[in-house]
């Protein structure tokens, strides 16, 4: 069965792996494995049912092989329903005696696949979101008796626990700050805050690292639910980070006291979702060589605290996203021949940035200048560009793909002020010579000179 499973799909063959069994095939159920295929999952099951008749002379029921997709289908079930009881109106209080009653225990995994399972059945993101905290509550006693997460030196997951603890640290000082200010506050007082903020606002890479780099290897492994809810609470968080700039400008005492201690609360729940449930359920489904690929990208993104030490990754993984050094074939054009290498390079030199979706919806290329206005990885390259945004705006996406996909529109413009720059954000549907879809081309160019010019230059001044 191993080696069918791992021809049925091209993206199933990193089942031949064996490291890969031994961590994903622990606790990845047969929905799972549909998602990393992008399979239905009931003509998944047809197919294993044939293949077992094929081999045994007696196929199962479908309904048998479903089964057998998960370690423990009862348990998941249990957990679902309690959870589901909760978005009905249930206290949490009775919530937590029910799931002590039925269960007592939870793996940080089972959690994560829990939350996957209800947003396939169709609880939207939005819904698991907004009641996240207490679903964490209910397993909270039970979450505190697994051991803390652990990792060596310079590995990914062993950066995101030092950035946690520094962040914690930093939000503690802007809590402390926030609840002493005196009133009327002087201007050292204010300085002092707003110091203590930009430091605190440094979470903001942490986040960004986990979208780009590990969110993506997780998705490959069917596992996209749990980081969009994270998503969303990331948003939540760099909102409430843009009021309390906003606040400290105006100097606006009550705003600062009301928002301040909030916002690090949710940062501080944020630090345990991810030590709690994230990072040791990413630790079991990811290879060690996915880790050294992500931690080969995590350069580019930065980081609050940077690596305690080297770990076995090189630059392997950065290198599989962009063009070999000796590319030195040459590429017939449309008008014009050029080198791989002077390809790669024009574009890098653009004054504008690229990024490329195939007619899979999936990431194919983006432009790797040195400096970026919006953060890429090569986690990025394959990628359903679905997953690169926060669920609240996956709507408009598909709306310009779908429209592109159909032939009733070509470009797509956006114009938006972004840190201090003003952006013009188009997309472009790329066709053949028939018309037929290939893809999109997504162009971002920062104009916020362009609007300022007037009249005309027509000479060389460089000064």
């Amino acid at each position: 069965m191993l080696d069918y499973l791992a021809g049925y799909h091209p993206k199933f063959a990193i089942l031949r792996n064996a490291a890969m069994r031994a961590t994903m095939g622990r606790i990845a159920t047969l929905e799972q494995v549909a998602g990393i295929g992008d399979v239905p999952l009931e003509r998944l099951l047809k197919d294993l049912a044939a293949r077992i008749g094929e081999q045994t002379g007696a196929a199962p029921a479908v309904e048998a092989v479903a089964a057998a997709g998960g370690p423990d289908r009862a348990k998941t079930e249990t957990l679902k329903k309690i959870i589901r009881s909760l978005h009905e109106g249930k206290d949490s209080a009775a919530a937590r005696a029910e799931f002590a009653r039925l269960l007592g225990q939870v793996q940080p995994n089972e959690i994560a696949a829990m939350e996957q399972e209800l947003i396939r059945e169709g609880m939207p993101v939005g819904e698991i979101h907004k009641l996240c905290d207490l679903h964490v509550n209910v397993f909270r006693e039970s979450l505190e008796t697994h051991e803390d997460v652990q990792a060596p030196p310079g590995h990914p997951v062993h950066t995101y626990l030092a950035e946690n603890h520094e962040i914690m640290r930093r939000a503690d000082l802007f809590t402390e700050r926030c609840r002493n200010m005196p009133e009327p506050a002087q201007a050292e007082n204010w300085n002092g805050l707003r110091e203590a903020l930009n430091a605190m606002a440094a979470v903001e890479t942490h986040y960004t690292r986990k979208e780009n780099q590990l969110f993506p290897y997780l998705e490959k492994h069917g596992f996209t639910g749990p980081s969009q809810v994270m998503w969303g609470i990331h948003d939540d968080v760099r909102r409430m980070l843009k009021a309390l700039r906003a606040a400290v400008e105006k100097k606006d005492i009550a705003a600062v006291r009301e928002t301040g201690p909030e916002t690090a609360r949710v940062i501080a729940e944020m630090i345990y979702k991810e030590e709690k449930i994230l990072l040791p359920t990413a630790l079991r489904m990811l290879t060690e060589e996915e880790w050294k690929r992500i931690r080969a990208g995590d350069d580019e993104l930065g980081y609050v605290v940077p690596p305690a030490g080297p770990w076995p990754s090189e630059t392997a993984g950065a290198a599989e996203a962009r063009v070999p050094a000796d590319a030195s074939g040459q590429i017939p054009l449309n008008t014009g021949v050029l080198t791989l290498k002077q390809l790669d390079r024009m574009l890098m030199s653009m004054p504008v940035e690229f990024s490329f979706v195939d007619e899979n919806d999936e990431v194919r290329y983006y432009s790797g200048h040195d400096e970026r206005i919006f953060p890429r990885s090569p986690a990025v390259i394959g990628r359903k560009v679905q997953n690169c945004h926060p669920q609240k705006s996956v709507h408009m996406v598909n709306a310009i793909l779908e429209a592109f996909r159909a032939g009733t529109r070509n470009v797509a413009e956006f114009w938006i002020p972004f840190q201090g720059k003003f952006l013009h954000i188009s997309y472009h549907a790329v066709r053949d010579e028939s018309g037929r879809y290939l893809g999109t081309l997504e162009v971002t160019q920062d104009i916020t000179k362009l609007q300022h010019l007037k009249g005309e230059k027509r000479l060389l001044d460089w000064d």
